[in-house]
């Protein structure tokens, strides 16, 4: 029934998604890696927090500039001690329709459904990665609390200025008692929010379909209810090629990153659309909240540390400043992204400067401290092995040749991701290629990374400095925005001194949208938010 059902609707979407008076507007995007999950406490890849944002909601959320915006709670407080945070919640807010609910009709959200899907996430037996979100810093028993139907506490063990940017991870979308009940684990197939679009049917491997909620929310500034599209198809065809094949073939409506084989015939060097292709689809650019990095092991008390050369900070600075970020930019990545020259907290977030001094390309500096380590010219320095993942081998090579210029020899050995990941978990890596991506619109997710009381993950470095700690303990506690990101900019410079990391590029999310669809925007985090989209 499940595959008649999708034909059917495909053949409705066939018929009916066009562009005159009465058409249905269905909006198609592909998922290469399908969708493992409809279960918000599981949102942790960016296909299931694509599908969890379309069928749910968080009290808060950012908008495309990084700014909390109010959603499901219409304002908060916060109190003297910033321990506790009151939210006043919309009362006009009810779950999709479904036959969980009396009558089939969906109830009103209240602020006790907050309490359970938070509570949720905490829950062992629930088992959500998302636990770590509130473990250490709230009480599982009393920390969440519904004070009336329409006002939810959250009552924190210790201050913890990123919480509200924490809420608005898919991880905190609210869901009905009743779904999780009925359906236990298949609920993640059962989905069942307050989001623009409601389930409609998934054939796994094949496809997803959501439409439209009539019931939702949230209007435009014309008092029109929002969404504007009738409905979302998601498909999970494998082969990047055959996306971008589809999409020429305006059978997609947008394609998400740019595939590496076919970057050079979309874009220049500079990372423009190349001239071929103007007026036939739309690129789009913005800072992504993530940087791509070499890191350092550093813990001096290991043994695999004290026999290597990486021990010194002079040779960990050389190979910062040996690497030409730009021709990196240009040569291997066609203009996406920006060379990560300020620091590793990237660009797209308040406190980012880009003044701040870090590494750009100075081979001379670098030979001089290479001297200045005992190593003059690379002589008697010994070989390095830099690990890496097969899709960013080509980088490794790169970065393995410009330090051989240096007379630093390194050694470039590929392996699969999942055995790199559990390596440097491990700390059995002594130099290897990582990326950092936000968890959440705060410096404090990237800054995390060297906090020395965190092992990894997420400090995969094993990087411990008495000053950078001060300076984050401080920042959790700074209740002033300007204060705490020039706490941030210090603890950035901190590290870049002592180079645990050599950072490469900051990303930047990149579309290829067409040229009918209008409201489409992109945001730092990457959330695909199609509430205002229309098609022409």
């Amino acid at each position: 029934m499940k595959n008649a059902g999708l034909l059917l609707f495909c053949f409705l979407i066939t018929a009916c998604d066009s562009n005159q008076s009465g058409g249905k507007q269905v909006f198609n995007y592909n998922r290469t890696e399908g969708v493992a999950t409809l279960d918000p406490a599981f949102a942790r890849s960016q296909a299931v927090m694509w599908a969890v944002k379309h069928l749910y909601n968080t009290l808060l959320e950012p908008d495309d500039h990084m700014v909390l915006q109010p959603s499901l709670a219409r304002r908060w407080e916060v109190s003297a001690d910033r321990k506790t945070y009151t939210f006043f919640l919309r009362n006009d807010v009810y779950f999709h329709d479904s036959e969980l609910f009396t009558g089939g009709k969906g109830r009103k959200l209240t602020a006790a459904d907050v309490v359970y899907s938070l509570r949720r996430i905490m829950d062992p037996a629930t088992a959500s990665p998302g636990a770590w979100i509130f473990n250490g810093k709230v009480d599982l028993q009393t920390g969440f609390k519904a004070v009336n139907d329409t006002t939810f506490q959250l009552t924190l063990l210790q201050p913890f200025h990123p919480i509200l940017d924490i809420l608005t991870m898919q991880y905190c979308s609210i869901i009905p008692h009743e779904a999780v009940e009925r359906y236990g684990k298949d609920f993640r197939k059962h989905p069942c929010g307050t989001g623009p679009f409601q389930f409609f049917l998934w054939d796994e491997g094949q496809a997803l379909v959501l439409h439209k909620n009539p019931h939702y929310f949230e209007t435009d500034s014309t008092g029109r209810h929002l969404p504007y599209l009738d409905a979302v198809k998601v498909t999970f065809l494998d082969s990047k090629a055959t996306e971008f094949l589809l999409f020429r073939e305006k059978q997609l409506d947008f394609i998400n990153e740019i595939d590496a084989s076919f970057k050079d015939e979309v874009l220049t060097r500079l990372g423009a659309l190349q001239p071929e292709w103007k007026g036939k689809m739309v690129l789009d650019k913005v800072p992504q909240l993530n940087v791509e990095y070499f890191g350092i092991l550093v813990d001096s008390s290991m043994a695999l540390v004290k026999n290597s050369p990486l021990r010194l900070q002079k040779i960990r600075q050389a190979i910062n400043y040996g690497i030409d970020r730009e021709k990196l930019i240009m040569y291997l990545r066609n203009g996406i992204g920006k060379p990560a020259t300020a620091g590793f907290v990237p660009p797209g977030l308040p406190s980012f400067r880009p003044d701040l001094k870090g590494y750009h390309y100075d081979p001379a500096k670098a030979a001089q401290l290479l001297a200045a380590a005992g190593y003059p010219g690379g002589k008697g320095l010994p070989p390095i092995t830099l690990m890496s993942v097969p899709i960013y081998e080509d980088f490794a090579n790169y970065a393995a040749g410009q330090l051989a210029d240096l007379g630093i020899k390194v050694k470039v050995e590929v392996m699969e991701k999942n055995l790199l990941l559990e390596q440097t978990a491990r700390s059995t890596s002594p130099f290897f290629r990582a990326s950092w991506i936000a968890d959440y619109p705060d410096a404090e997710s990237f800054l995390a990374v060297f906090y020395g009381k965190n092992t990894a993950p997420p400090n995969y470095t094993r990087y411990n400095n008495p000053v950078f700690d001060k300076l984050y303990e401080k920042a959790l506690q700074e209740n002033d925005d300007s204060a705490r990101y020039l706490l941030y900019q210090q603890m950035d410079s901190v590290v870049m001194q002592d180079a645990p990391v050599v950072p490469l590029y900051y990303d930047e999310v990149v579309h290829l949208v067409q040229p009918g669809i209008q409201g489409f925007t992109s945001n730092a985090l990457n959330l695909l938010d199609l509430r205002r989209v229309k098609k022409l």
